[in-house]
């Protein structure tokens, strides 16, 4: 029988005692195991992104939070495109739009404001020219009011053939939100306005210096406010903070974001945003200028582009809105325009904000055009496309407000048609 020389001993299997885990190593070892197991057996084979439990009521939840989340399993998000972000509108719940999901343009980026820094400064055909800081701004009385903002350019593809697209991506430039600041009528009044003060220029802060005419009618003068609030919050960067203009009704460029300047005159001021942009070309080549108001407009929003039907029973939802008021009715038809039928209106039904509207309906399986058709209080009533072009031409490209066409085909694939 040999014997293990010194060299065999150095490579031998032999395990030294230290090597060997201890009872308690062991244990925890053992609990460890056991807690993996329980975890896989309560959350499931999951990722770690989606994981939840099987059994919430077994499993600790979580901890309160700074700053409060959505929960990891919506995916709501804005389409991003250069300038501009549209906002979800298939995917809302009731008339507000979260300040996380609000539509955003700009022209030079988003600026960064210190609000300790930043100074709202008024002057032109007033007796006391003044400079306020934003906490100065806090300390008058403050207002709140829910409206929405659209911009001029929602919906512009309207004018051309957009094929195949989302109501994200063709409406998806207005929102509603809850605004809070001070009236601008306030602020007038403290620098003592002149009588012949009829027009404001509103300049913003941003890189782009984008500065507008504003008529100072007495529907200015009752709504308008200088906001510093959204949706309960200090105004997002992308919505004008620290300060924005709130014009209710108006087009979203008007309401001027990261305001630093209020002058008051006699007349327009005529800056380039108001006469090489954000005019409306005419059929016959003019220009139509300060075409403010946005219009009564409505959009179905499901079933809408690129969703998928089955046969059976849905609930017709969609949005509308007008900038000289309230919603006061909106029309459907499931059956390219033979028949209509009055939707319901789910309240609140406010001025110049979104207006929720439902109606049942049980689609058959067979290939349809689904269309809403809006009024509003002064007895505005949505265009159809043709009745708009043979208005306005196709040389513009802002206040599209025609009915918009969804074409359900036998596969129940929805997509954008003109009808």
């Amino acid at each position: 029988m040999s014997r293990n020389t010194g060299d065999e001993k150095k490579t031998s299997n032999h395990v030294p005692r230290s090597a060997l885990p201890t009872r308690r190593q062991f244990l925890t070892s053992g609990v460890s195991l056991l807690a993996m197991s329980a975890s896989s057996t309560l959350f499931g084979a999951q990722d770690e992104e989606t994981r939840a439990p099987i059994d919430p009521m077994r499993v600790p939840g979580l901890s309160p939070r700074p700053y409060g989340e959505r929960s990891r399993f919506e995916r709501q998000t804005r389409l991003v495109a250069g300038t501009f972000s549209t906002t979800p509108l298939q995917d809302l719940q009731g008339i507000m739009t979260p300040s996380a999901l609000h539509f955003e343009r700009h022209h030079n980026g988003v600026p960064t404001i210190d609000p300790t820094r930043h100074r709202l400064l008024i002057h032109g055909l007033i007796d006391r020219p003044m400079v306020f800081t934003v906490e100065e701004l806090m300390r008058f009385p403050s207002t709140s009011r829910l409206a929405f903002l659209e911009c001029s350019g929602n919906s512009r593809d309207g004018w051309g053939e957009a094929q195949d697209v989302t109501v994200q991506a063709l409406h998806g430039l207005t929102s509603t939100s809850e605004w809070t600041g001070v009236k601008l009528s306030t602020l007038l009044d403290k620098v003592q306005k002149q009588r012949d003060a009829t027009w404001m220029l509103a300049e913003g802060g941003d890189a782009a210096g984008l500065a507008r005419s504003v008529p100072l009618t007495d529907d200015v003068l009752n709504n308008a406010i200088v906001c510093y609030g959204q949706n309960g919050e200090a105004l997002r960067p992308e919505q004008g903070y620290p300060l924005r203009l709130l014009l209710p009704g108006f087009e979203g460029n008007i309401n001027v974001k990261w305001l630093r300047r209020l002058k008051l005159g006699s007349a327009p001021f005529m800056t380039r945003w108001e006469t090489a942009t954000y005019t409306d070309l005419m059929p016959d080549g003019t220009a139509y200028q300060f075409s403010l108001v946005m219009d009564a407009k409505s959009v179905i929003t499901k079933p809408s582009g690129q969703q998928q039907l089955q046969p059976g029973f849905y609930e017709i939802q969609g949005l509308a809105w007008s900038g000289r008021g309230r919603i006061t009715s909106v029309e459907v038809t499931s059956d390219a325009g033979r028949t209509w039928q009055e939707a319901r209106l789910q309240e609140p039904v406010l001025p110049t904000c979104h207006t929720r509207f439902r109606l049942p309906w049980r689609w058959d399986g067979r290939e349809t055009i689904i269309q809403s058709r809006c009024t509003d209080e002064t007895g505005y009533r949505q265009p159809t496309r043709d009745a708009l072009i043979n208005v306005r031409g196709v040389r513009s490209i802002y206040h599209y407000n025609a009915i918009q066409s969804w074409k359900i085909q036998r596969n129940g694939f929805v997509s954008n048609i003109y009808a």
